[in-house]
């Protein structure tokens, strides 16, 4: 019966087809570790964020006098709504977690390069959405941190040349941060997370166009390369289970643990609690924010290190393959920028002082000077290894990819 099915829908839409070709088919290297499998966890989350928040958005009220007393109501009265709620809230950071060491995992393999800016850049375009997701999403239980917390992001809005009053105001739905700013942002909160599907299947697209990378960033001949299934289907559903049990544990043992104790206060406009603070995945660019004493620079250089990203395909101009493998001048730029990242997570989350202004400064000078750096930094590098002599399918690798180029031209 189900092979009949199968047939019968073949004769009018390539599924079979398609399936083999985009998955259980799909030429994949045999070297992939298991840093390759969190593109996979982001394609869960991203399906776990989506069915939980569609039943919650069941029984939330984007009311500015019931949406807090909606939320308690679902974590008492609603069978299971707990569970729905803390698997969202601890979803979201979950989901950036992921995100984050896929990004860390393309950087220091260096598979932003050509040819894979696409895809490089449509998985820009997925951060800016998420973010933007996220932060409308952090309005909704209307508690104290959301309220300020949203107050003070809109506001950041006012840099915006010309128009920034008019921006803020069509943000809000109003002068300041109220119902209107509710209703719009959770519907918005509710569509982004479909548009973002759209995204990714760009994203897949781009990829099964350029082929997957690997550690060694030589592109493997097709002997060398094994269909997905059932060799990496295997491995990811393992390493699946691996992290759902770390996200588990949070979610019945840790709940609150990325939840802030102010938002379980409801919102009060004339309250504002002593140290506002974002969400932790938003710590490293409101550490950038804070440390530039002018406002429209601080909102500029905020908005520069996350767009900044979008550039590495042209600031690392070494053209010798498989990223920090063979690079050790860029693998330790990346590690100095990942304690960087860390330092300004730290600065971010803290209450102000005169020390952590000056260690924010610091920070937010070493982790543009890093961006300025890479493009001397990595032509160097790439001439040092050229005299020093590169490995034989690294050397055997880059004529294969001049040959192509030259065919081209002609």
């Amino acid at each position: 019966m189900g092979k009949r099915l199968v047939e019968w829908v073949d004769r009018r839409f390539p599924l079979t087809t398609f399936i083999k070709h985009e998955l259980t088919e799909y030429p994949t290297p045999r070297n992939l570790s298991i840093w390759w499998t969190f593109g996979f966890f982001a394609g869960f989350m991203l399906v776990l964020q989506i069915v939980s928040g569609v039943f919650l958005a069941m029984h939330y009220k984007p009311d500015a006098t019931l949406a807090f007393a909606s939320v308690e109501h679902i974590m008492r009265d609603v069978n299971y709504g707990w569970l729905l709620r803390y698997i969202h809230s601890t979803g979201a950071s979950a989901f950036f977690i992921v995100i984050y060491i896929h990004m860390a995992r393309t950087l220091y393999y260096g598979s932003f390069r050509a040819p894979r800016e696409l895809m490089w850049w449509t998985g820009q375009v997925l951060l800016l959405s998420l973010m933007a997701t996220a932060f409308m999403g952090y309005l909704l239980p209307w508690g104290q941190m959301s309220y300020w917390g949203a107050q003070v992001i809109t506001n950041l809005f006012r840099a915006t040349p010309f128009i920034g009053d008019q921006v803020v105001i069509w943000l809000r739905g109003d002068f300041v941060v109220g119902d209107a700013t509710l209703q719009r942002f959770f519907a918005l909160h509710f569509l982004f997370p479909f548009l973002i599907c759209g995204l990714v299947m760009i994203h897949l697209v781009a990829l099964h166009f350029v082929k997957s990378s690997n550690p060694s960033g030589i592109n493997l001949a097709d002997k060398d390369n094994i269909p997905f299934h059932p060799y990496f289907t295997a491995k990811d559903f393992y390493g699946l289970g691996i992290f759902l049990i770390i996200f588990f544990y949070f979610v019945f043992f840790h709940p609150e643990y990325f939840i802030e104790e102010a938002n379980n206060i409801p919102a009060n406009p004339l309250v504002t609690p002593p140290h506002i603070v974002p969400e932790w995945y938003f710590l490293p660019f409101y550490a950038i924010l804070r440390a530039i004493p002018d406002f429209a620079g601080g909102v500029v250089a905020m908005t520069l290190s996350i767009m900044v990203f979008a550039l590495m395909p042209y600031l690392d101009r070494c053209k010798i393959p498989g990223g920090s493998r063979y690079r050790p001048v860029y693998r330790a730029m990346f590690l100095i920028f990942a304690i960087d990242i860390v330092a300004l997570s730290y600065v971010g989350y803290e209450p102000p002082s005169e020390t952590l202004a000056v260690v924010g400064q610091v920070a937010t000078a070493i982790y543009f000077s890093l961006f300025l750096l890479l493009p001397f930094a990595s032509k160097w590098e790439d001439q040092w290894l050229r005299k020093r002599g590169l490995p034989k399918p690294v050397v055997e690798m880059m004529e294969s990819e001049q040959r192509q180029r030259a065919a081209g031209w002609r």
